[in-house]
Order: structure tokens, then C-alpha cells, then sequence
């Protein structure tokens, strides 16, 4: 579980995890307790009551997956678009979202009976929706802000793909904690300084829209704000002839 100690020095933020960390309600009380918000994944069979119709554990819960079916039949999903991909073109689902509160898992009470938002993706050409999400984003959130802020854990995907892919963190195979938490370290300090140079080589627009930019939210964060790297002196003599390498929001 997340210890307090360990956390004090994380900055107030989002936190985005799949239906592994988020089924469990313990997790999501833990993250709320660190004074962060979240986004996480949840399995299907997960039961809810819906805020506005039953809240009190005498009324009538209802799973996720029919409670999906019971907003298509209302017509609640709308296509939202929440980054480019390679070619340019909008990566776009349907989704909707649903005031609810979850349900007190069996034999013990629910720790986080707070109201949460639930988001739900319903992909083209699916007979059912893909993944369902809690969040404890503000009850103002819009639908369109939601999508955009928990669709971005394909960072963190990514993220993993190029650790694996070019510097070896799942070539381990110790059997002690010490030691893989000193390859991972290396890892992630060997892959902080490679983003740190090519961002130093070929820096990002400070600015961008996103793929709609009709709200003002933007697709990513300029990222030399979050990067501590020194600059150079002089000019590298390799800029004018040094390939620009894809930018990593447009990896799929």
C-alpha cells in the first residue's frame, strides 16, 4: 500500500493506473488519503448505485456493464477525440459518464464511499464497451476533459515499451528486491537522461492544441518545465545535421 512517508514530496496531481490497481478500493482510499486525485480502471462486474436515482445501500446496485447498456439505450455516449496518431489523424471513441458511488465489496465495508464520476469507452466495431474508469475528478468536469486526462496513461505504455526496447529493464533476472530495484533505478535514470537530451536537441513547441482545441486543454505539457537538465554551453555543432527524432506523443 502507498505510504505516506514516501509521498510527501509528490506535487498535487492526477493519478492514472489500470483496472489491476484500480479494482481495489484500499488503493483508491490510499491515493485519495495522499491528496490526489485519480483515474483508474475498474472490471465490469464492478457494482455501483447511480447518484440521483438509488445512493443508500438499500437501494437497487446496479454492474457496470449494464449500467453501460442502460446509457447506450439512452443514447449518453457521445465521440470524443483525445490526441493525433501517426498519420495525423484523431484517435476518437465514444464515451460516457455517470455520477456514482460503488458498492461495499462483500463482507467488509467500501473505505472510499465518496461520489465519483464513472467513465465509460465504447470502441468502434465492439459489441461491448472496452474499459470502465472511477474518478475523483470535480463533479464540473466535463466530458471531453475526463476523456483527455484518463486516456493518458498511453504515455505511461510508451514509456514502458522504450525502457524494454532500448535499455533493458525487463532483462533482470535476480531474485532479490534490492537488486531489482537498483536495475530499475538505472533504468529509469539512463531513460530520464535520454529524454532530457533529445529535448535539449530538438525542443518541443512550448504550446500546442489538442485535437479539437476548442476547450483550451492541451494534448501534452511543454516538458522542459518537469525536466532538471543543465545547458549547454555552446551550441552542438550536430544540430544542423542530426535527424529529428519522432516526438513521443505521436507513438502508438
Amino acid at each position: 500500500m502507498l505510504d505516506r512517508a514516501r509521498t510527501d514530496k509528490l506535487p498535487p496531481g492526477i493519478l492514472l493506473a489500470d483496472s489491476a490497481y484500480g479494482a481495489s478500493a484500499e488503493f483508491r482510499l490510499a491515493v485519495h488519503r495522499l491528496g490526489l486525485q485519480y483515474s483508474v480502471g475498474v472490471n465490469c462486474r464492478t457494482s455501483v448505485y447511480e447518484i440521483g436515482t438509488a445512493i443508500n445501500p438499500g437501494g437497487q446496485a446496479i454492474e457496470l456493464r449494464d449500467l453501460a447498456a442502460k446509457l447506450e439505450a439512452k443514447g449518453k455516449f457521445e465521440r470524443c477525440a483525445w490526441r493525433l496518431n501517426t498519420r495525423g489523424e484523431e484517435m476518437t471513441a465514444r464515451f460516457a459518464m455517470r455520477r456514482v458511488t460503488p458498492v461495499a465489496e462483500q463482507g467488509r465495508d467500501l473505505p472510499d464511499r465518496q461520489p465519483l464520476w464513472l467513465l465509460v469507452e465504447w470502441r468502434d466495431g465492439d459489441q461491448e464497451p472496452a474499459n470502465y474508469f472511477f474518478s475523483s475528478l470535480p463533479e464540473d468536469t466535463s466530458l471531453i476533459e475526463l476523456v483527455r486526462i484518463t486516456m493518458q496513461r498511453w504515455r505511461t505504455e510508451r514509456v514502458y515499451q522504450d525502457l524494454k526496447g532500448e535499455l533493458g529493464i525487463d532483462h533482470y533476472e535476480g531474485r532479490r528486491f534490492p537488486g531489482w530495484h537498483h536495475h530499475v533505478s538505472v533504468a529509469l535514470c539512463c531513460f530520464a537522461f535520454v529524454v532530457a537530451e533529445r529535448h535539449r536537441i530538438f525542443p518541443l513547441p512550448t504550446r500546442r492544441r489538442g485535437p479539437a482545441g476548442a476547450d483550451g486543454v492541451t494534448s501534452r505539457a511543454p516538458l522542459l518545465r518537469f525536466v532538471h537538465h543543465r545547458a549547454p554551453r555552446r551550441r552542438s555543432r550536430h544540430r544542423a545535421v542530426a535527424q529529428p527524432l519522432p516526438e513521443l506523443h505521436q507513438i502508438q
